[in-house]
């Protein structure tokens, strides 16, 4: 006669069958991250890389435009600046995407609250940067002062500038975490000190519009290469 699970013989530190259990491996299965979660964290992979090289394809083409002058913002001015508004955008939409993707693969864990958080205020950066321009100035546009005059809107863009700069170098500084819990060391070493190079290129921009230019891109990048990598993680564990 066929005995049931109930009636087989088990030794004494055998645990009885719990009713309803999952097994190990559906569990482990369930805590992986849906792939529209894993799609939208891609957001926050490819919005840096493409913000910087729309940019630069616009920099080298727009007639007047200097690197060493001129902040990127700058191309949202003139005849074809809204290429540039598209630009900002694009990338904002993408790391707000980017933001929500972040919170599920990280969803119970560590950084799991104001990593998106702070992404996604990063992200929002971008698009009020679109909605006000900033202001001409070093001759550019064609015809613009040398002086900058600053004007509502530009305050305005150049406010969110700082605020989503500031919020992306606390949320690199918090992704350290996750990265550190995954046994990424190095990588979570690198985002502790990357906000330190993003902040000093901020503090030198009225010297320096080549460093404020590097500082903007470096933080664009290593966000990008983190949101990578965790991704990588997710993808492996999938």
């Amino acid at each position: 006669m066929n005995r049931t699970l109930d009636d087989r013989p088990r030794t004494p530190d055998a645990p009885a069958p719990v009713l309803g259990a999952r097994p190990p491996a559906a569990r482990t299965a369930s805590a992986v991250p849906r792939p529209a979660g894993r799609a939208l964290l891609a957001g926050a992979v490819v919005a840096g890389p493409l913000f910087l090289a729309a940019g630069v394809a616009q920099g080298v083409t727009r007639e007047g435009f200097d690197f060493t002058r001129h902040a990127i913002s700058q191309l949202a001015l003139g005849d074809a600046g809204g290429l540039q508004t598209v630009n900002f955008v694009v990338a904002g939409v993408l790391l707000l995407a980017g933001a929500a993707g972040l919170r599920t693969v990280l969803r119970g864990g560590p950084g799991a609250t104001w990593g998106p958080a702070l992404i996604a205020v990063f992200g929002t950066s971008f698009v009020a940067a679109a909605a006000f321009p900033a202001d001409p100035g070093a001759g550019f546009p064609a015809g613009a002062p040398e002086a900058v005059t600053m004007s509502p809107h530009g305050t305005v863009h150049m406010a969110a500038g700082m605020v989503g700069y500031l919020a992306l170098c606390a949320a690199l500084a918090v992704l350290a975490r996750p990265l550190a819990a995954r046994g990424h060391r190095t990588w979570a070493l690198a985002s502790r000190l990357v906000p330190v190079a993003v902040l000093a290129g901020f503090l030198s921009s009225a010297a320096s519009v080549p460093a404020f230019t590097a500082g903007a891109g470096l933080g664009l990048c290593w966000l990008a290469a983190v949101a990578g990598r965790l991704l990588a993680d997710v993808r492996q564990n999938a």
